[in-house]
């Protein structure tokens, strides 16, 4: 898996943005997606990561992905195109 262009995070939870090239016949252009996880520690004390949240979370994981809309639907990443 590449690089994210962007990551958000606040406590465990985290919104990583991901550009990806479609090719579709001779047209080529790029869409952006979304990666949402929480992270924690196991019983063992191994990293792990999830989609689930707690109550706590919550609030924690739309802050990431408003973050991330406002990024999406801004012209933040306009300049990274032509990386």
């Amino acid at each position: 898996m590449s690089d994210p262009e962007i990551t958000f995070r606040h406590g465990a939870c985290s919104a990583s943005i991901f550009v990806n090239e479609i090719s579709r016949g001779e047209d080529c252009f790029k869409t952006r997606t979304v990666a949402f996880q929480r992270r924690y520690r196991d019983r063992h004390g191994n990293w792990q990561s999830t989609t689930n949240l707690t109550i706590n979370d919550i609030p924690k994981a739309i802050l990431v992905l408003n973050k991330s809309y406002e990024y999406l639907t801004s012209n933040a990443h306009s300049d990274r195109e032509d990386e």
